[in-house]
């Protein structure tokens, strides 16, 4: 289960990577459907990581991770709340999120190289 989290986090990073570097860094107000996309796979992201967690009783790494990634949400639900009022995010903020979802991502890599 931390593997299939660890794939659609990789994933999302892709949509957060695109919405930084081709929009926000470009002073230029990002589309909704990526926006939604990248929100929804970090939401699925932390839904197998919490699932993991308490169901499968994944520890140490892997809490730390879902504690890290829940923070790196949060700055998310923010940037979301800026792009709803139609203005473009700070870029202080967008590297804030992105820096602390990297560690939260690397250390949930940690967990899964852990495993095996």
């Amino acid at each position: 289960m931390l593997l299939y989290a660890l794939i659609v986090f990789a994933i999302g990073a892709v949509g957060g990577l695109a919405l930084a570097f081709l929009y926000v860094l470009r002073q230029r107000l990002a589309p909704w459907a990526l926006s939604l996309v990248h929100a929804a796979l970090g939401a699925l992201g932390l839904l197998l990581l919490l699932y993991a967690v308490l169901v499968l009783k994944a520890g140490g790494a892997a809490i730390a991770a879902l504690v890290i990634l829940a923070m790196a949400a949060l700055g998310g639900f923010y940037l979301a709340s800026i792009h709803l009022g139609q203005k473009i995010a700070p870029k202080t903020i967008v590297f804030v999120h992105a820096g602390v979802a990297v560690v939260g991502f690397l250390t949930l890599l940690g967990a899964v190289v852990l495993l095996f």
